[in-house]
Formats: C-alpha cells, sequence, structure tokens
C-alpha cells in the first residue's frame, strides 16, 4: 500500500474568497487517496502566501515523506506552481509528489526537469569541448589523457565515489536524528526498541528496508560521529 503525507496550504487574506479551503484540500486528497487505496499516515497545514518561499510546514512534510518512503500529496497543482523553491525542495529530497487534481503531474515535471538539466549539461560540455579545441589551436599544451594523470584522477574518481557513498548515508542519518532522539525521549532506549519504534512510525532505513537491532546499531554510530550534524 502507498503511504502519504498530506500538505495543505491557504493564505490568510485569500481563503475565504478562493474556493479552496483547507477543508475542499483535504476532501480533493482523500477522495483520491481512497480511490487508489493509499494510506494518510500523516497531514500538514500551512496558513502562509504563496509568495513566501520558507514553509515549515512543507519542510517538515519533505522530511517526513522522505524518512518514510511515502508520497507528498497536495489538492491543486497551483498551490505550489509558483514556488521555485518547493520544485528546488522537492528535487534535493528525493520525495515522491502527486497533486490530486493532476495525478500524473509530478512525472511530467520531472520529465520535463530532467531534460532541462539534459540540455544544460550538453551546452556545458559543448563550450567545454569548443573551449579545448580553442586552446589547442592556439598551441596550449593540454596534456596526454592516458598518462600518469589520468590514472591518478581515476584512482581519486574510485574514492571520491566512496567518499559520496559515505555522505549520502551520513546526510541520512542526520535526517533521522530528530527522530531517534524523539523515540529515546518516550522511553526506547535498547536497539530492538528502537528498531521496533522506527518501524512503527513506518520510517524505512536507507536502503529502503525494515529496521533491526544492527542496523539501529549502525546509525547511532554514525550520529554519534563527529562527522554527522
Amino acid at each position: 500500500m502507498c503511504r502519504v503525507v498530506a500538505y495543505y496550504r491557504v493564505s490568510t487574506d485569500k481563503q475565504g474568497r478562493s474556493g479552496l479551503g483547507l477543508e475542499a484540500q483535504r476532501q480533493s486528497v482523500l477522495t483520491l487517496c481512497q480511490s487508489r487505496g493509499w494510506e494518510v499516515i500523516e497531514e500538514r497545514t500551512e496558513i502562509e502566501s504563496g509568495k513566501v518561499a520558507d514553509r515549515p510546514e512543507l519542510n517538515a512534510a519533505l522530511h517526513l515523506a522522505k524518512v518514510t518512503g511515502a508520497t507528498l500529496v497536495v489538492a491543486k497543482l497551483d498551490r505550489l506552481s509558483r514556488s521555485v523553491a518547493f520544485l528546488s525542495a522537492l528535487q534535493d529530497s528525493g520525495a515522491k509528489f502527486v497533486a490530486a487534481d493532476m495525478p500524473e503531474a509530478n512525472e511530467l515535471t520531472v520529465h520535463i526537469m530532467a531534460a532541462v538539466a539534459q540540455a544544460e549539461r550538453e551546452a556545458i560540455s559543448k563550450r567545454t569541448k569548443d573551449a579545448l579545441r580553442a586552446a589547442k589551436a592556439a598551441g596550449r599544451k593540454l596534456g596526454n589523457p592516458n598518462g600518469a594523470a589520468a590514472l591518478r584522477r581515476a584512482g581519486k574518481g574510485n574514492k571520491a565515489a566512496v567518499e559520496t557513498v559515505k555522505a549520502g548515508a551520513d546526510v541520512y542519518a542526520s535526517d533521522l536524528a530528530p527522530v531517534v532522539s524523539d523515540i529515546q525521549a518516550n522511553g526506547a532506549v535498547t536497539l530492538a526498541g528502537i528498531a521496533a519504534e522506527l518501524n512503527a512510525r513506518h520510517i524505512l532505513t536507507r536502503r529502503g528496508g525494515c529496521w533491526h537491532a544492527s542496523s539501529v546499531k549502525n546509525l547511532l554510530a554514525r550520529l554519534h560521529s563527529p562527522e554527522v550534524v
């Protein structure tokens, strides 16, 4: 079953005139979820203008969707369509997103963003190649790509890949830090107890699995590392 974090937003000065108050949004989201057999695990409400980029409830909803593997659902796409910050936060969070009025908009948005990113990458690549050709034509020495320098770069690339994976695990551990603190504050202090509570809260491991004492032990070790904020 797909789990859902619902997010609702209204502007205090426009709610009455818009015809899309909180109840209307909630009903739209619940109707979609019921029709598809989705489970709403939490609802977040924001009373804020769409022009304001700083939205704590949206950030909380995105964080919860990320750590639980849930999908963020809103009533209408136009509740968020003016917010570039939202799209950036959504892309960075890795959370899945659906609008009840246009259920396929998320996939479309991702495809558009991917196409733009690809076009930019291709443009950068073309500019780089043009610059290299111009430098070579001007007689500048560009180095031997098959020499020792290239081998050293390859070695650094492998190390960089390992560091990237490690950094991703550190970030995920940081995301879970407040959750673990709350669990411990409520009396679960053993590895098995923390694992049980994480599973009860629908929170997934970084690989998308269930928690066990061993995985909690690894998480706590990472959280206590000075590299994790």
